[in-house]
């Protein structure tokens, strides 16, 4: 097995990166989900309940980011050094972070017709893994719950081969085949098993090391189209929920891993233990612990 894809996305719920490189910080990947789009009152958006985000386009630009759309003109974001901090709610855990200015707010409150705020957490930052399966001092950045997701491109086949096939015993038109980047994964492996990566505990890419936590359980963001910004239908879940509910992949490991029952799952979820390590697409995958 080997890595095909390396993604960072550095404002949650935007656009990713595609990279061939990256460094591994102890929080995730370099610039992952370092910038969070608040509402006026603090809660932080993603395209659950946003999903024009889908549609803004991110670039590293030196050691910022450029955001664009079709119809807005691009901004230029750099991280802020110093400055009032705030706090950050992402779910139940919290980080400082710096808010950005009144017209940096103002271009993204236009797009998304809603007054919004934009915060950028600091390299000192950083919010508490869940206790579960945190060894001491572990942080993640404003991604959901852990610092990296992991995919594979087989277990994407398989899923979109059930999908054509539950479509066509209902007489239904073919889809199109479900893009990876619903998924949003910062790792894409090629090669193995479909789902394999549903017994990994510790593996190796290239000189860099992580523990797997848990199964990803998937929410409506996969129904979301990322071109068109735009709920999609019931696919992926749909057909999730019909061969990969917590409850029949992993009856025995439920309550160990914090499942819910009924949760569907897609990809695996890593915490470094190497950080400040570099990585690359085509670096090998080794499984050093397996459940």
């Amino acid at each position: 097995m080997h890595i095909s894809e390396i993604n960072t996305y550095p404002i949650k719920s935007l656009k990713g990166i595609n990279l061939q490189r990256s460094f591994v910080g102890s929080c995730g990947l370099e610039f992952d989900r370092r910038w969070l789009i608040v509402d006026a009152d603090g809660k932080f958006l993603t395209q659950r309940e946003e999903p024009k985000m889908a549609t803004i386009r991110v670039r590293l630009s030196g050691y910022g980011i450029e955001v664009w759309t079709d119809l807005m003109t691009k901004l230029r974001i750099e991280p802020i050094v110093e400055g009032e901090r705030k706090t950050a709610k992402v779910w139940n855990s919290e980080s400082e972070a710096f808010e950005y200015d009144v017209e940096t707010n103002e271009w993204f409150s236009d797009l998304l017709g809603r007054e919004v705020r934009l915060l950028y957490m600091p390299d000192d930052a950083g919010r508490p893994i869940n206790e579960r399966f945190n060894r001491g001092g572990e942080l993640v950045s404003f991604a959901d719950g852990y610092p990296l997701l992991i995919t594979a491109e087989s277990s994407l086949f398989v899923l979109n081969r059930k999908i054509a096939e539950t479509a066509a015993v209902g007489g239904l038109p073919a889809s199109r085949p479900l893009p990876m980047r619903r998924f949003r994964p910062n790792l894409v492996v090629s090669g193995g098993e479909a789902f394999t990566e549903d017994d990994w505990k510790r593996i190796r890419i290239g000189e860099a090391v992580f523990r797997v936590t848990k199964p990803c359980a998937r929410c409506v963001m996969t129904t979301v189209d990322p071109e068109r910004g735009e709920f999609d239908g019931k696919e992926p879940l749909k057909t999730l929920a019909s061969f990969r509910m917590a409850r029949d992949v992993m009856p025995q490991r439920l309550e160990s891993l914090g499942l819910e029952p009924t949760a569907v799952l897609f990809g695996t979820n890593l915490i470094p233990e190497t950080p400040g390590v570099e990585i690359f697409v085509g670096n090998e995958v080794e499984i050093l612990e397996s459940f």
